[in-house]
């Protein structure tokens, strides 16, 4: 998610969040639909964290091998990165944060979530969870824009496609390239790779 208002600070000033005796617990899959439903308006930023959530589950699945236990809690880190960006925006990452937290959801998660923006929110991304979000975040917004732009949509679309906009600093403007860039070497994975990865699986998000 690009952050416009450069004068607005989102620093969230702590590292630790959540409860260590609420460890292994999520919401179930039909609590966090109603959270976004509830808190989410706007189609395109769902469709983004629908896409970042699906990219987190597959990444899960394949990569890292975890079990649909495992997949879930990853995947709800994607979904309900953004949740609070929508309505209170000046509240970005605290207040979905402070709910979770109410929620007794586990503090891996909430640190994933808290540090997918380490510039904007203060938090450096330490575990894989919170590598990969940092790193799919920006990225597949700008494949999901290149898409848009495709007769095909993402049909046919490939990686030098996508680099190619992405060295067209008016293309998607919004969209920092630094934290690309950051995102892909925290997580220790080329860029064409982790581009190579989102192409056909956030394909099948709509």
């Amino acid at each position: 998610m690009a952050y416009k208002n450069k004068t607005m600070s989102l620093l969230l000033n702590r590292s630790t969040f959540g409860n260590e005796a609420d460890k292994g617990n999520t919401l179930t899959r039909q609590e966090a639909e109603e959270l976004f439903s509830a808190w989410v308006i706007n189609p395109k930023l769902r469709l983004h964290m629908k896409q970042v959530g699906n990219l987190m589950k597959c990444w899960a699945a394949e990569k890292e091998g975890l079990d649909e236990d495992g997949q879930w809690r990853w995947e709800m880190a994607g979904l309900l990165h953004d949740a609070d960006w929508d309505q209170w925006p000046d509240l970005h990452c605290k207040k979905i944060i402070e709910e979770l937290e109410n929620r007794h959801v586990d503090p891996e998660i909430l640190h994933a979530i808290a540090s997918h923006g380490p510039l904007h929110f203060g938090v450096e991304p330490v575990t894989n969870m919170d590598k990969m979000l940092f790193a799919f975040d920006e990225l597949s917004g700008l494949i999901h824009a290149y898409s848009l732009m495709r007769p095909g949509g993402y049909e046919g679309m490939d990686v030098k496609g996508v680099k190619k906009r992405l060295k067209e600093k008016s293309f998607a403007a919004n969209v920092s390239r630094d934290d690309i860039n950051d995102g892909c070497n925290r997580a220790g994975i080329v860029l064409d790779d982790l581009i190579a990865f989102i192409i056909p699986r956030q394909a099948t998000v709509n």
